[in-house]
């Protein structure tokens, strides 16, 4: 068995230049080898981004032990540090470059801002392209309340990126009918407590109601999950709630 004080991980510091192909980290044994995390050349130096990236990795490490039942951890990582940042104890890379990188950091893209995304082009079961952290939201710890710990928001991404598994919720159809014909919100799992609130002027006296017509709450109704839960829960649903500790098995 393996024990949660072999869980440490190894950081290596790389500065460009670097050539040729990188072959994406593997699983040696339970750990997961040569993750490449690389910044943009255009982030300005921050010894704190290093140090929270670390930290982040490390955290996401024990809490990925944990909810894949103590079967994978991360092992090792190396950060790619842009040229422009000034010489200091970094290592020279072999292989490794930006555009092979499993995680980039980078300025927002606007269609995200500084939410944590990772870019998936196939179908479930498809590994993912990268997943993409911004500076902002690596420093600034007001963040961690909106999405939750970074460790947490980590192995949530890197279930999208490794095994090309989906969010258990849907923005676009977030209740549903059951066959009772009660509404219900999309969740996993269905034991999670919370309270509807209207969050747009569609709802009559700030209250939720029900479209005649659909049968499901109208427009600008949401479910807000209580943050103290006793229910588990996937990490594909909302990582940020102290119960979810759980990775949904295919």
């Amino acid at each position: 068995p393996i024990r949660p004080e072999r869980l440490g991980i190894s950081l290596s510091l790389l500065r460009p230049p670097g050539r040729g192909k990188l072959a994406r980290c593997s699983l040696a044994g339970n750990g997961y080898d040569g993750l490449l995390v690389a910044i943009n050349p255009q982030v300005p130096e921050d010894q704190k981004l290093l140090a929270n990236i670390k930290e982040m990795i490390t955290e996401a490490s024990f809490y990925l032990f944990n909810a894949t039942q103590r079967r994978v951890y991360f092992q090792n990582i190396k950060i790619l540090i842009p040229a422009t940042w000034k010489a200091n104890s970094y290592e020279k890379p072999k292989h490794e470059s930006y555009e092979k990188a499993e995680v980039i950091v980078a300025a927002p893209y606007w269609k995200h801002g500084d939410e944590p995304y990772t870019l998936q082009y196939g179908e479930c079961g498809n590994m993912g392209k990268y997943i993409h952290f911004t500076p902002n939201f690596l420093v600034n710890d007001y963040l961690i309340d909106v999405y939750g710990s970074r460790g947490r928001v980590f192995v949530h991404e890197w279930a999208h990126l490794r095994w090309g598994v989906f969010d258990e919720y849907n923005n676009e159809k977030p209740f549903y009918i059951t066959g009772q014909n009660q509404v219900k919100v999309t969740r996993c799992t269905s034991d999670l407590t919370g309270i509807y609130v209207c969050e747009k002027k569609s709802c009559t006296e700030g209250n939720c109601v029900i479209n005649q017509l659909t049968g499901l709450f109208k427009e600008g109704c949401a479910f807000i999950p209580e943050r103290t839960q006793t229910a588990k829960s996937s990490i594909m649903y909302m990582q940020s709630l102290s119960s979810v500790s759980i990775i949904t098995e295919k």
